[in-house]
């Protein structure tokens, strides 16, 4: 399986966090509320199709929003959840050893 990147980790953490709540605005928001930062609209739902095309994400259509349309809600799979525990395992390998530069995070 390719490596997923920093972005789409954030993306499956916030739909795992989400659980059953887990639609693409409340993603967003979620990413921005504990990251701190902003996150476009666009880059949250692109990364969400390409993640839902490699299998780490499954979605079904429930529910509407405001404006009378169907949302679209994801989960992760377990394919998903090896994806983010093999990510995360390897940045710590990594990072084992920088202490010294990097000090105790």
């Amino acid at each position: 399986m390719a490596a997923i990147g920093e972005f789409e980790i954030l993306i499956l953490m916030a739909v795992l966090r989400l659980d059953q709540d887990a639609y693409a605005p409340a993603v967003r928001a979620e990413i921005e509320r504990r990251t701190g930062r902003g996150v476009s609209r666009g880059a949250v739902y692109i990364t969400l199709d390409r993640l839902e095309g490699k299998g780490l994400l499954v979605s079904k259509l429930a529910g509407t929003d405001e404006g009378g349309r169907q949302r679209r809600y994801y989960q992760v799979p377990a394919r998903g959840v090896r994806a983010i525990k093999r990510t995360l395992a390897a940045l710590e390998h990594m990072r084992q050893g920088l202490e010294p530069i990097l000090g105790k995070i």
